[in-house]
C-alpha cells in the first residue's frame, strides 16, 4: 500500500455555482474517494473580484470608484451569500456518498490564481475541477481556467466534462 493511501489523500475540489462544478464533484465522490477512507475533500469557491472603478470616465488611474460603498456593501454581501450557499450544495452532496471528511475554503481573486495557489499551499495529492466545456471563441474571450491550472498545478490535474445528455445547451 502506498504511503498516501495509509494516511489519506487531500483532494482540491474547485466549485462554484455553476452545475458543471457539482457534476465533478458528484464524480469525484463516486469514482475517487472511497466511504470511510482517510480522504479529505477540500472545497474551494473562487469568487471573482469586483470590478470597483471605472475605466470608461477617463478617471481610471485616479481612484473614482465605479459604485458608492453601500452598493459595495450590498454588492460584497450578496457574493458571500452565493458562496455560501455553494458551500452548502457541496457539503450536501458531500454527505450523500457517505462519511466522507470536507473541508471548505472561500477565497477572493481570479479563479486561475486561486485554484492553483491553494493547491500549492495545501499540497493537494489532486485536483479536481468541471470543464463548461466552452467552444474556441469563448475560450478565446474568457480564458479556460481548467486548462490554466492544468499546466500550472504540480499535483495530477482530473477535469471532468458533463456528458452532453446532461449538458445544458451552450
Amino acid at each position: 500500500m502506498a504511503e498516501n493511501e495509509s494516511k489519506g489523500r487531500k483532494i482540491l475540489v474547485a466549485v462554484d455555482e455553476g452545475e458543471e462544478s457539482m457534476y465533478a464533484l458528484s464524480w469525484c465522490l463516486g469514482n475517487i474517494t472511497v466511504q470511510n477512507s482517510k480522504d479529505t475533500i477540500v472545497l474551494l469557491d473562487a469568487k471573482p473580484p469586483l470590478a470597483v472603478y471605472s475605466a470608461l470616465d477617463g478617471t481610471a488611474g485616479m481612484g473614482v470608484p465605479l459604485f458608492s460603498s453601500n452598493i459595495m456593501l450590498t454588492m460584497e454581501s450578496y457574493r458571500n451569500e452565493v458562496a455560501q450557499g455553494v458551500m452548502q450544495k457541496a457539503k450536501n452532496l458531500c454527505r450523500q456518498h457517505g462519511d466522507i471528511k470536507v473541508e471548505t475554503m472561500i477565497e477572493n481573486g481570479d479563479a486561475r490564481d486561486v485554484i492553483c495557489g491553494a493547491a500549492e499551499k495545501l499540497g493537494v495529492d489532486m485536483l479536481v475541477m468541471g470543464s463548461h466545456g466552452y467552444g474556441l471563441i469563448k475560450r478565446a474571450f474568457l480564458g479556460s481556467v481548467s486548462n490554466h491550472c492544468a499546466q500550472n498545478v504540480k499535483c495530477p490535474v482530473l477535469i471532468i466534462k458533463r456528458p452532453e445528455s446532461t449538458a445544458e445547451n451552450k
